[in-house]
């Protein structure tokens, strides 16, 4: 497999701007905001855009990609600072919160791809916060009942965007927010969870029929 030519330093500065473009517009209007308003946003023409992303479906799937780009290098770093298990994985959310506006299809809400690049990245993504969770629990500062699923779930949760606030008083109440987390992950006095976390293959066919059933109704 051949890879692609590097880009020219101006058309690598436009890609990046259409993909900004593109991050705003979904959180802002969802998926199927037209495309020629992404390439206005981005200060580009038209024909810019679909040079780079010749449908819609192209532009998603490299939001996607990149979203779950940024989750695996905060895991990883996380993972080799593994010496302070507890610090580390506060640095992770904090990584993960800082970069959020770029996550609103991984993390926020988007559609399932079936790409293989898309999968790789996913269960490298696990493969690291098992490496977290693990590391954690030998050292004693992390409860045993916690999973990946979990960590990825408050991510989310902390990473969604909250209406009709600045943008800093947003990432205050979500640092807030995981540092109330943070604190239950904790392994002395803690009660045990209510159910078994619910698998990755789980969570992903639930949300995968929903998406086929709102494309059926529309």
């Amino acid at each position: 497999m051949t890879s692609e030519p590097p880009l020219r330093a101006d058309a690598r500065r436009n890609r990046e701007r259409i993909l900004a473009a593109a991050c705003e517009l979904f959180r802002e209007q969802g998926t199927a905001v037209a495309l020629d308003d992404i390439a206005q946003r981005a200060g580009v023409g038209a024909g810019t855009l679909y040079r780079r992303f010749p449908d819609r479906d192209a532009l998603i799937r490299q939001v996607v990609i990149d979203g779950f780009g940024i989750c695996l290098a905060a895991a990883e770093s996380a993972l080799e600072e593994m010496a302070d298990p507890a610090g580390a994985l506060d640095r992770l959310f904090r990584r993960v919160i800082e970069q959020r506006e770029r996550l609103v299809l991984p993390l926020a809400g988007g559609p399932v791809l079936q790409d293989p690049r898309v999968q790789q990245l996913q269960h490298a993504i696990l493969d690291a916060l098992n490496g977290i969770l693990a590391a954690g629990r030998a050292a004693g500062v992390l409860r045993d009942d916690i999973t990946a699923e979990d960590l990825i779930t408050a991510a989310a949760m902390a990473c969604r965007p909250m209406p009709h606030l600045p943008r800093e008083t947003g990432e205050a109440l979500a640092l807030r927010h995981i540092a109330v987390y943070l604190h239950g992950l904790r392994p002395e006095g803690a009660p045990p969870l209510p159910a078994t976390a619910p698998s990755p293959s789980d969570v992903g066919r639930h949300v995968a029929l929903e998406q086929q059933t709102r494309q059926e109704d529309s």
